[in-house]
């Protein structure tokens, strides 16, 4: 893949849940695009090895998103550091509370609601006062394809999905005013943490390895394109709505998803629908 090793440069971008997953490599190719970064996460040692390790200025700070000081004092950093702010991934999340509904307790549903949703709107708040005193910037929410339909995850994370794409909505609306995209991505089943059913914290890497591995097996077959979704996948498509080819895009909703909406791929349907036959001709009577 041919990285354009400057079209981010100038630019100053704040990623949250950048200790791995999407979040992570969404860190790398904004700084592989020219962008200085400010990972933040609450796995401290993680992340701080990671912007090490990504280099080009990146730096981290330790960052529970939902906890609205410590959202706006990743803000306050990256001014304070490098003059401005232009991008924003709100991206932190987990998998929340899942089950029936009638055994969902309040304490999961606002937890994951916390997480999911909350934090991005600490994220957008915060942001906003630094991204107009830079003439503008664009801001990235992590959706997803649950946000556009029910039935592909838990009842907490759908609806907290569809809050995400409609919070998107509303402050594009406002924020446009002052330069400001707002958009959402919409990723299908990508190989993280969410799909391993574990965090990189709780598991070593080996058995993540042998995770991810069997979760590509079951998301290959879900997906359209034949495999599943990775966190560079994501990445790019961050970078791109990060950058200035997007500036007439704002209030959207960005499908990445190997076609999962579409429904099932052509080589999973019925052979009725998929081979070659002849044209049967209706005529009245001719199928009693």
């Amino acid at each position: 893949m041919n990285i354009d090793t400057t079209r981010l440069e100038g630019k100053v971008a704040i990623v949250t849940g950048a200790a791995s997953g999407i979040g992570a490599a969404t860190a790398r190719r904004l700084a592989a695009e020219g962008a200085r970064v400010l990972l933040t996460d609450i796995q401290d040692e993680v992340g701080s090895d990671l912007a090490s390790d990504i280099g080009n200025g990146a730096t981290f700070q330790h960052c529970n998103v939902v906890n609205e000081a410590d959202v706006a004092a990743a803000v306050q950093t990256a001014v304070d550091t490098w003059g401005r702010l232009d991008i924003v991934h709100n991206n932190a999340g987990f998998g929340g509370v899942s089950g029936p509904i009638e055994s969902t307790t309040a304490e999961g549903w606002s937890s994951t609601l916390d997480v999911l949703l909350t934090s991005v709107f600490f994220g957008t708040k915060h942001a906003t006062p630094a991204m107009r005193d830079s003439g503008g910037g664009s801001i990235i929410n992590t959706a997803s394809v649950c946000g556009l339909r029910a039935g592909i995850g838990s009842h907490a994370y759908t609806v907290a999905k569809h809050g995400v794409i409609g919070l998107t909505r509303s402050t594009a609306l406002e924020l446009a005013e002052y330069n400001i995209r707002v958009n959402a991505i919409c990723p299908g089943y990508i190989a993280t943490g969410l799909s391993a059913g574990r965090s990189r914290s709780e598991i070593d890497e080996a058995e993540m390895a042998e995770r991810l591995e069997k979760a590509r097996g079951w998301g290959s077959d879900a997906q359209a394109m034949n495999r599943m979704g990775e966190p560079e996948d994501i990445a790019a498509a961050v970078a791109w709505l990060a950058s200035d080819d997007s500036e007439w895009v704002t209030g959207t909703e960005q499908v990445v998803d190997g076609g999962l909406l579409n429904g099932r791929a052509w080589r999973k349907l019925p052979k009725a629908i998929t081979e070659d036959r002849p044209v049967r001709l209706y005529a009245p009577g001719s199928y009693e």
